[in-house]
Parts: C-alpha cells; sequence; structure tokens
C-alpha cells in the first residue's frame, strides 16, 4: 500500500486474543518522511484537478467500500470488538458519508464583496474571496469507529484539494488500512493519500511537528489531544476528544421513552463512544420510576462475543476493563447501590448499573468508555445544571420533559457541543456539525464544516 521498505512489523490480534489478524508496519522517522514527502509532492497536482474528477474518484470509493462491506465489516468486528451488523452498518454508513461530501464539496465556493457596500469604500474595488487547499493533513483516527471516523477526515480533505498522511489507530488499524486500499483502487493520483503505522513513542511527535503538516485532524483521548495541540502551534488543527455527557430527565418526562434511549445511547458497543450517555441526572420525585424501566432494559441487553452480534461485547483491552472496574469498585466502596451487573469475565464487562452516585465518586466525573451508567438523583432545576456544567467535559447532553420551553431554557443554560432533547445523545447524522465545548474538543466537523476547516481563504482586489 505503501511503496517505501518498512523495517519492522507488529502482529495485530483480534479482541479475543485468539486470532491474528494480520500484521502493522512499524515505520521509523525516516520512513515516515518519505509518506509525508510523497503526499506533499503529489498534493500539487491534486488541488489542480478540478472537483468533479476529485468527486468522482470519492464516488467511486464509495462504491469499492459497499462491494467490501462485509470483508470490511468483519475486520471490524473481529479488530475491534463491535458486533457483526454494526460493524458493517458502518461501512456501509461510511460509503453514504463519501458520497455526500462528494456533492457538498462541489457547492462549497467562493465570494464576492463590492468596496462600496463599506463606508469609506471605493466602488472601483472588488474582492473575490476564493477558498484553498491547506495542503498536506494529518488525519489521526481512534480504534472504535476505525472506518468511519478515518473517512470522515479523509474524505473532505480530498474534496477540498488536500493531501492527506492517515494515522490510525493501533488497534483499528488493519480495518483502516482496508479502507484506504479501496481508495487507491480508483483514479485517485499516487501518493495523494499516505498510511503511516507505528510506535506513538516513535513517530507521534515527528508528525504532529513536521513542518510539512499543514493541518491536524484527531479523534482519541483528550490527554493526546491537549498534547498535540499545544505541539502544533501555528497550523489549524481540530480535535474531537472525550465526553461525560448527561442524560437529564425532568419528573414530566415520558420514563418509557427516557429509559429506552438512555439504555441504548449508554450501552451500545459496550459504552465504548465519546457521545455514549455516561451519567443520568434524574428528579428525585421519578428516580425509582426510572431505575427499575433502566434495570429491566439492562438485564435484557445482549452480552457475549462480537460474532453472536451481543450488543455488550469485550472490551478493546485489559487497561480499559481495568479502568472501568476500579471505577465501579470506587462507587460500590463509597455507598453507591449496585442495582445490576458488576460481572466480569477477562474483558468483558458486563452492563453495570449504579444508583445514588455522589459527587466525591469517581465514576460521576470520569468516563469511563465502558458499560456503566451511574445514576445521580437531583432535587432542582438549578442543581440538575450545575451538575451537568461541573464536568471537565462538554460534548453532549440529553433532555426529556414534556416542556420543550422548559428544555430549551435549561439547554441554553448547558456549556455543550449539542443538546438532544428527548433522544439519547449520538454522533450525527453525518452532515450534522459536530461539536465539542471545554475538554472534549476543537473546532467544528461535520461534512461541510469539514470542508470549510481544511481550506483558507485567499482574497484577490480588482482595481478598476
Amino acid at each position: 500500500m505503501i511503496s517505501i521498505t518498512i523495517t519492522g512489523e507488529k502482529k495485530v490480534y483480534s479482541v479475543s486474543g485468539n486470532e491474528v489478524l494480520g500484521s502493522l508496519p512499524l515505520m521509523s522517522q525516516e520512513e515516515v518522511e518519505q509518506a509525508i514527502q510523497k503526499a506533499s509532492q503529489a498534493q500539487k497536482g491534486w488541488a489542480e484537478t478540478e472537483l468533479y474528477k476529485r468527486a468522482d474518484v470519492l464516488h467511486n470509493w464509495a462504491d469499492r467500500l459497499v462491494e467490501k462491506q462485509t470483508q470490511i465489516g468483519e475486520m471490524i468486528s473481529k479488530e475491534v470488538g463491535k458486533n457483526r451488523s454494526s460493524a458493517v452498518k458502518e461501512v456501509v454508513r461510511t460509503a453514504d458519508l463519501i458520497r455526500y461530501t462528494a456533492e457538498e464539496g462541489c457547492r462549497i465556493h467562493g465570494d464576492t464583496l463590492r468596496g462600496d457596500s463599506f463606508r469609506g469604500g471605493s466602488s472601483s474595488k472588488i474582492a473575490m474571496v476564493e477558498r484553498e487547499p491547506l495542503g498536506v493533513v494529518l488525519a489521526i483516527s481512534p480504534f472504535n469507529y476505525p472506518v468511519n471516523l478515518a473517512a470522515s477526515k479523509i474524505a473532505p480533505a480530498l474534496m477540498a484539494g488536500n493531501a492527506v498522511v492517515f494515522k490510525p489507530a493501533s488497534q483499528g488499524s488493519l480495518s483502516g488500512q482496508l479502507m484506504v486500499e479501496s481508495l487507491l483502487e480508483t483514479e485517485l493520483p499516487e501518493g495523494t493519500v499516505q498510511c503511516v503505522t507505528g510506535k506513538g513513542s516513535e513517530i507521534g511527535n515527528f508528525l504532529v511537528t513536521h513542518p510539512q503538516i499543514n493541518m491536524i485532524t484527531f479523534t482519541g483521548s483528550t490527554a493526546t489531544g491537549q498534547s498535540i495541540s499545544k505541539k502544533a502551534k501555528m497550523i489549524p488543527v481540530v480535535l474531537e476528544l472525550g465526553g461525560k455527557d448527561p442524560a437529564i430527565v425532568l419528573n414530566d418526562a415520558d420514563l418509557d421513552l427516557a429509559a429506552e434511549q438512555i439504555v441504548s445511547g449508554a450501552f451500545s458497543y459496550s459504552g465504548q463512544r465519546c457521545t455514549a450517555i455516561k451519567r443520568v441526572l434524574v428528579d428525585d420525585l421519578v428516580a425509582d420510576a426510572l431505575t427499575d424501566k433502566i434495570k429491566k432494559k439492562v438485564e435484557g441487553l445482549s452480552v457475549g462475543a462480537p460474532e453472536d452480534d451481543a450488543t455488550v461485547t469485550p472490551l478493546i483491552d485489559t487497561n480499559a476493563a481495568n479502568f472501568v472496574q476500579e471505577l465501579i469498585d470506587d462507587a460500590l466502596q463509597k455507598g453507591a447501590t449496585l442495582i445490576t451487573g458488576n460481572t466480569r469475565k477477562d474483558n468483558l464487562i458486563y452492563p453495570t448499573l449504579l444508583d445514588h452516585v455522589q459527587p466525591n465518586m469517581k465514576v460521576a466525573w470520569e468516563e469511563p468508555f465502558g458499560p456503566v451508567l451511574p445514576i445521580i438523583r437531583v432535587k432542582n432545576e438549578t442543581d440538575f445544571v450545575s451538575l451537568a456544567n461541573e464536568s471537565d467535559y462538554g460534548l453532549q447532553a440529553s433532555i426529556f420533559t414534556a416542556d420543550v420551553q422548559k428544555a430549551m431554557d435549561i439547554g441554553a443554560k448547558l456549556h455543550v457541543g449539542s443538546v438532544q432533547f428527548n433522544a439519547k445523545t449520538e454522533r450525527g447524522p453525518d452532515h450534522f456539525p459536530f461539536i465539542g465545548a471545554k475538554k472534549s474538543g476543537l473546532g467544528s466537523q461535520g461534512i461541510r464544516r469539514s470542508i470549510e476547516s481544511m481550506t483558507q481563504d485567499k482574497l484577490f482586489i480588482l482595481n478598476k
């Protein structure tokens, strides 16, 4: 896939650890340098390629992904532990995202301004504002959506006329490589997209500080995102980081709807999503009733292996499972009530529901990235807002109530990028803006905004 010599490799195992899925090239800084140079050289010609031809490449890429949905979906399932049906849906959804990006890219144009529309200006001046590509975009994707969140960076970058250096997460890299191989089967000029893999300690800083990287778009942990932001200095950075999304349930809410949406939002893909519901803030008047409804739904979730199409599957690695278990243990030691769960088999943690969670418990504030849901009982509307906003994160929030005006009032006070009314927190549809406040991110994504973030204005002034 990359026309350079690779000095080493690392075996990639399934989440179960029972199957070798392939090898991850361990590239050196010298090899990464070659990849960046190839991308930089190819970008110049790609930027001059007509928009409709760029769009044709993307449409062909989408077609190939659909053709390979079963193969790539199977790899996603084995590599990151996602159930098979969700893994295949990720590939199909990605193809839709790419097609929309191709069409949207053709609709983004520059602007013209008349000089005499500003006091003191002159009718002899006319400004033409064009959008130019930034150059080489470094796209760093996470393990949990190794195809969708990679393509959501690569496709807009290409449509804007940039070249891409793509760095997938180690666990998820094989799925990402299959996706890129489908792209390289199109008429994309050689070198325009480069896939680089290896140890973060060896190539991470080299990539993010390289003078020929003109933008970084990253999805991953808040700690890593903050580090990238500091090191990137003068180039644009878009960061999609962690979350501690609350579901706020008022006393007039439809509790059946709330329970259904909360369980789906909290436990799909074992909670390994930045947009997962990670805490419930519920009015004390309806807390018992809601907890009972959530408990019944949690106990009905399928738990097991990805190949069995279970909802709750093993977490990505032992460290992740250990961290979730530590949060559960800390809460129980400090007086939380175990409603259901707290069973573990290696990296598989059964969906766990905790009630009477208090602010002194780690699970009230830390992002578990796993199948544990704390319920925090709240006395009044002021406490809803203060508890929600006290978090370091500000990705999304859900508000369940029959009173639309009250939902709007509360939502306006929340320090988050998105507020869902009577529905779970989630990403998408992919053309919607996706925004993180506080430590949840930097910049705005969503297909149009992603394309725009990967371009810069250039002004031409005509003097008549």
